[in-house]
């Protein structure tokens, strides 16, 4: 069983709704789904087969004070207006399709950081409950967001203890993979200021989520060469980005841009993609 495997990385997996919609556009749905912060967040309107809805979202609501904006602290304690994003945009502005998503009958895992264990999870995604909390959960950056808890223990972004979630899904079972990377090819993680800050500012609550913090980077490298390893050995189709756009990217044509290189790129590699799903 071949799986998608989705990277996050705020507003960079704009790239990985193109090759979704890609592979929609080819009515090409993968039987088993997992990924971590905004890769999987977008990964559900794959799921409920609603093409271009996530570059909707982000074209209309990027520079929306609603969507990002300080003044979310004083009511959210984050950067970002969680209730605007998982509540108002899909239950209002821009409905998602609950009922297409209910009915995919393959799986489909949310990637969360545990704050207390420093260890990860992978949530039930038919589980979603009409809060999105799952996402929220995965989404939550530390400093950005607060820890989002579920059955009453803290979560973080799921992509601060498994960046790219590939190993499960080969321990699932799975023995083909298309993983939809965020970063260029030659993207090296680096231990920088701000990290050093945050590990050092969560410590004391979270002593163990703050560990793993001061080596992701090595995990993140380590797990990159992995998944090109499996390409090499005809185990994987990765597909990355060529031109890098930043995490917090403000600019709407660059993230169009990035989206149609993520359609452009899939389709130029659909027929390897397709070789996937071979017996």
């Amino acid at each position: 069983m071949p799986s998608l495997v989705l990277e996050g990385g705020t507003f960079r997996p704009i790239f990985s709704c193109g090759v979704m919609d890609a592979l929609l556009e080819e009515e090409i749905m993968f039987p088993y789904c997992i990924g971590v912060s905004a890769g999987i967040s977008n990964g559900i309107s794959y799921i409920s087969k609603q093409a271009k809805r996530n570059l909707d979202i982000g074209m209309k609501y990027r520079n929306d004070k609603r969507y990002l904006g300080v003044k979310n602290y004083k009511v959210q304690k984050s950067l970002f207006g969680l209730d605007f994003i998982f509540g108002e945009i899909p239950n209002e502005l821009e409905p998602f399709d609950w009922e297409t998503y209910q009915s995919y009958e393959g799986t489909i895992l949310v990637g969360v950081s545990n704050a207390l264990t420093a260890k990860p999870e992978y949530k039930n995604g038919l589980e979603m409950d009409k809060n999105f909390t799952m996402l929220r959960a995965t989404c939550a950056l530390p400093m950005f967001f607060p820890a989002i808890y579920l059955d009453n223990i803290p979560y973080f972004d799921g992509g601060i203890c498994d960046p790219i979630p590939i190993r499960k899904a080969i321990e699932d079972g799975n023995q083909k993979h298309l993983i939809v990377l965020t970063r260029t090819a030659d993207y090296q993680k680096k231990l920088g200021r701000s990290t050093r800050l945050t590990a050092k500012l969560m410590n004391k609550k979270y002593p163990e989520l703050a560990k793993i913090l001061l080596h992701r980077h090595e995990a993140y490298n380590e797990t990159v060469a992995f998944c090109n390893q499996l390409e090499r050995e005809g185990q994987a189709v990765v597909i990355r980005p060529e031109v890098p756009i930043n995490s917090f990217e403000k600019d709407t044509k660059k993230l169009q841009f990035a989206y149609d290189e993520g359609v452009r790129l899939a389709k130029q590699r659909m027929d390897e993609i397709k070789q996937l799903f071979e017996v």
